[in-house]
């Protein structure tokens, strides 16, 4: 049976490390560029959910795990949308109203460059090994 993601795979510390410097880099950033939508629960949020759905999201299309494509599908909307939505729907309507349309481009990418850092399932030894 085709494995699309594990426990182990989302313990692995340097998957953890780079959740949390992200994580970090958003906080930052929500100091350093104010934004009616930016704040720190956001940043975990949607950074936790990143993590847990964008390796599901890219492993279901690149190795073809056509059966899970769904779950990655809908674990990216979550990502993107989902979660940032009902946060703010019960934070701030206004915000909501104001920053939904203008938000998900750059949450799209952002999903995107974490699927792309967190797709391989091995450790750090063995990605250094595969980058060769």
């Amino acid at each position: 049976m085709q494995s699309i993601a594990s426990i182990r795979d989302y313990l692995r510390y340097w998957k953890l490390i780079t959740l949390i410097l992200g994580i970090a880099v958003l906080i930052i950033g929500s100091f350093a560029m104010p934004a009616i939508d930016w704040d720190i629960p956001i940043s975990f949020i949607m950074g936790i959910s990143t993590y847990i759905f964008a390796p599901i999201t890219a492993r279901s299309l690149l190795k073809r795990y056509w059966k899970w494509l769904p779950l990655g599908i809908l674990g990216a909307w979550v990502s993107i949308d989902g979660v940032y939505w009902a946060y703010w729907a019960w934070q701030n309507p206004a915000a909501l109203d104001a920053m939904r349309s203008i938000q998900w481009q750059t949450s799209l990418c952002l999903y995107g460059i974490c699927a792309c850092v967190w797709y391989p399932d091995c450790s750090f030894k063995e990605l250094l090994r595969w980058q060769k």
